[in-house]
């Protein structure tokens, strides 16, 4: 690779091709060229990649915090946002917003991150119904929902419709 183009720097946001639609990322946050991120996104697509070799920078506070516990979700499993609550001594609510605010959706796998009670919002465009095609893209047995059973409303939070925002960085 180009050591020139080591670093994505990028005005605008890179769109990806994923399993059942297409994520936009906020690229700035990633140290990577473009052309990277789409073969790694590729890979992850074709099945040959369960997880992404990205240098991402998280924001700094509870954000970041949350960024780095999504980081953490293996391939083909999910938590709630209870579960990372409670490991941040923090409210479901407040993680789902931070889920909301996510740059770099798939890269740090926010998808993975449900509802105690189904599959809740999903910040990129295509919503809950994107999310749960990637959940099965992921064979994930954890999570057996209907699109009925989503919930979540646009800062990502648990509650009432999708999420359609892609992010704060967009």
């Amino acid at each position: 690779m180009d050591p020139t183009a080591k670093r994505a720097a990028y005005d605008d946001p890179v769109t990806l091709a994923v399993p059942g639609g297409r994520l936009t990322l906020d690229a700035s946050s990633v140290d990577a060229a473009a052309d990277e991120i789409r073969r790694q996104a590729r890979e992850y697509r074709e099945g040959s990649r369960t997880a992404f070799d990205l240098s991402v920078r998280y924001p700094d506070g509870f954000t970041g915090r949350v960024m780095g516990a999504m980081a953490t979700i293996p391939y083909g499993e999910t938590r709630t946002y209870g579960d990372i609550a409670e490991d941040l001594d923090s409210a479901p609510q407040s993680v789902g917003a931070a889920c909301g605010r996510n740059p770099v959706p798939l890269i740090v796998p926010c998808h993975r991150v449900v509802a105690a009670e189904g599959l809740g919002g999903f910040s990129a465009e295509g919503g809950p119904e994107l999310k749960r095609r990637l959940l099965e893209h992921e064979r994930s047995d954890s999570v057996q929902v209907t699109l009925d059973e989503a919930g979540g409303d646009r800062d990502g939070t648990e509650g009432s419709g999708p999420d359609e925002d892609c992010g704060e960085n967009r």
